[in-house]
């Protein structure tokens, strides 16, 4: 069986113009870029084209591009990094960031001796930072570090980065801001200077990029304390040997991202709005829906379907759908995205997220939609046997 993968916010398939860019790094050009013979340089070279593919793609200086494994360790790169340069203060992150925004955040705050203070800003029920709270909440608590995510990984909601970095250097003109725009690269326009941040995290395998490389993005005068030492690689920031053959793979895959975004864009907007269209007719909730959403994600509910039943159940049809987000599948429970939005628990508990991708197509978002009529009709066959 076949099957159709709808879960592209929790990774994608490697591009087939990155798997050959990457290749001959793995055995040809094996080279240590520090080394200073011919297969060093070799490797130091593609790393260059690579910092330089990265930053073009979100309008910044290739010296700007801090590379790292991962898109956790550069947000706890900027967050600890910066927390390290800092006298401490208060660092405001949205009530809904990923684990890796909150969990480094809540460590801060909970180190002994010293006096950083969290606090998270107030989402409404679209899912949303609400900028009038946000403004309300800066202004009381001079900030220090801020971290806003650009879309988020379950709902796709669209955040307003800017208006948040602006209320936060108005109220402090040394503020650090940042932004985990992870999810948003190759699926709307990113600018690093429209955003108005500091610093930015990027990650390749959201992008069809290899998974084990990711960056952190940095205002040259921004000031941060590496979590790696060692050989001082990274200008300092984050030391041990360059993983080219993913870098190079990363830097490719921006450089399609650019090229092909708004193309992207067009065609999982038109599969979103048939499969919520569907959805819609068989009672489904849509998460966000209102807001402001990245093309392609779809997260939704249908009542007295529980989600992880869902995704099961449409697995067995040839479906890949997630619960929520896949970073947090280890920690099963209810979406605290959906617990900052409000959403009745028990509603919450069907959610089910579809994430779609380019390869995707009309066919196969309406074989979901079939399926998802039969196994609801299935399960509620059941339900009322057993009474």
């Amino acid at each position: 069986m076949t099957l159709n993968y709808f879960d592209h916010n929790a990774t994608t398939r490697v591009d087939d113009a990155v798997m050959e860019a990457m290749l001959p790094y793995f055995q040809q050009e094996f080279g240590n870029a520090s080394s200073r013979h011919a297969y060093g340089s070799t490797a130091r070279r593609a790393i260059d084209k690579a910092r330089e593919q990265v930053a073009d793609a979100i309008g910044v200086q290739p010296m700007q591009v801090v590379f790292t494994s991962g898109g956790s360790e550069a947000n706890n790169l900027f967050i600890r990094g910066a927390a390290d340069s800092l006298k401490p203060g208060h660092i405001f992150i949205s009530g809904i960031e990923h684990p890796c925004v909150l969990k480094p955040a809540q460590a801060l705050a909970l180190r002994s001796g010293e006096r950083w203070v969290m606090h998270q800003l107030a989402i409404n029920k679209l899912g949303q930072v609400d900028v009038g709270a946000a403004n309300e909440a800066l202004t009381v608590q001079k900030p220090a570090l801020v971290s806003v995510m650009l879309a988020n990984n379950e709902t796709g909601v669209i955040q307003d980065v800017a208006a948040v970095a602006e209320i936060a250097r108005c109220q402090n003109k040394d503020v650090y801001v940042h932004t985990d725009a992870i999810q948003g690269l190759g699926k709307i326009p990113v600018d690093f200077a429209a955003l108005n941040v500091h610093a930015m995290t990027l990650s390749a395998h959201k992008i069809y990029g290899p998974k084990g490389a990711a960056a952190l993005i940095v205002d040259k005068r921004l000031l941060l304390k590496p979590l790696i030492y060692g050989g001082g690689h990274e200008n300092g920031l984050r030391s041990g040997t360059e993983n080219v053959p993913a870098i190079v793979g990363f830097g490719v895959a921006c450089e399609l991202a650019k090229a092909r975004t708004m193309k992207t864009a067009q065609h999982v907007a038109q599969l979103c709005e048939r499969l919520e269209q569907g959805l819609t007719e068989m009672g489904a909730v849509i998460f966000g829906a209102g807001a402001e959403r990245l093309p392609n994600t779809c997260y939704f509910a249908l009542p007295d379907m529980e989600g992880d039943t869902l995704v099961v159940k449409l697995d067995k049809a040839g479906f890949a759908v997630a619960s929520g987000a896949a970073c947090s599948s280890v920690n099963p429970g209810q979406s605290h995205v959906l617990e900052a939005m409000q959403i009745d628990p028990l509603l919450a508990r069907c959610a089910v997220r579809v994430s779609l991708g380019y390869s995707n197509t009309m066919e196969q978002v309406e074989a979901f939609l079939q399926a998802i009529k039969e196994i609801v009709a299935a399960l509620r066959g059941m339900s009322s046997l057993a009474l």
